[in-house]
């Protein structure tokens, strides 16, 4: 697998956790308003880093840090992640996986395994505009799938949009959390120029109250949903 990235201290990525964040490279999503272009675009990834050297670092923060935050890119892009995986729950760290939800089969393989102690799920947008969110068609069955399977697992999980304009509304916000009906926990996420996204033209972000109107059409079906980023 590639990895492409090593944040080695965070308060933020694994919430009530000291964690670091180990970065893959690669996605099969080309989102608009995707933060971190050099991980998913093959032509601006950064020198890949040896599996071998995180680990020997994880092994000088053992009893330092709680946990590990896989994030991408699209961490389940990758068929050996189980293998990542172990060698980090072996040294005893908690583990929390970021995804998008579009390979269910691994997600469900990993998570039966013990092998991540919590899952963040991105919900793109509703059903009917997903592909408008994600730059590429996309299998919405694979992306229910994975919904239903967290929303049933057991596991502790998390649901997150990151709300563009341009792409979201607030139709489609309701539409999203409607979709999600029953879930613990959904974050809106205000979208933020990073200067690294994939596609600036056309996006903005939603000031704070307009983020706190669509917090509320969510919560019509998810009430607890919460806004995260917020400046």
């Amino acid at each position: 697998m590639r990895i492409s990235g090593l944040q080695k201290l965070t308060l933020l990525d694994f919430p009530g956790k000291v964690a670091c964040t180990v970065f893959t490279g690669g996605c099969n999503f080309r989102c608009p308003f995707c933060h971190n272009a050099s991980l998913v675009l093959p032509e601006k990834m950064p020198e890949e880093l040896q599996i071998r050297d995180i680990l020997n670092f994880l092994d000088t923060r053992i009893g330092v840090l709680d946990g590990v935050a896989i994030t991408g890119g699209e961490p389940l892009l990758h068929s050996d992640i189980t293998e990542l995986l172990q060698e980090i729950r072996n040294r005893g760290f908690q583990i929390k996986l970021d995804t998008n939800g579009s390979f269910p089969d691994r997600l469900i393989h990993i998570v039966e395994s013990g092998l991540v102690d919590k899952v963040a799920m991105d919900i793109k947008n509703s059903p009917e505009s997903y592909s408008k969110a994600t730059g590429t068609d996309i299998d919405l069955s694979a992306i229910e799938s994975s919904k239903d399977f967290l929303m049933n697992s057991g596991i502790d999980y998390e649901f997150r949009t990151t709300v563009v304009k341009g792409i979201h509304t607030e139709e489609s916000i309701r539409g999203a959390a409607e979709w999600i009906q029953g879930a613990k926990a959904y974050f809106l996420q205000q979208y933020i120029n990073s200067g690294e996204v994939i596609q600036e033209e056309g996006l903005d972000s939603f000031d704070k109250e307009e983020m706190q109107r669509l917090c509320e059409c969510a919560r019509e079906f998810v009430p607890d949903t919460q806004l995260r980023g917020i400046s």
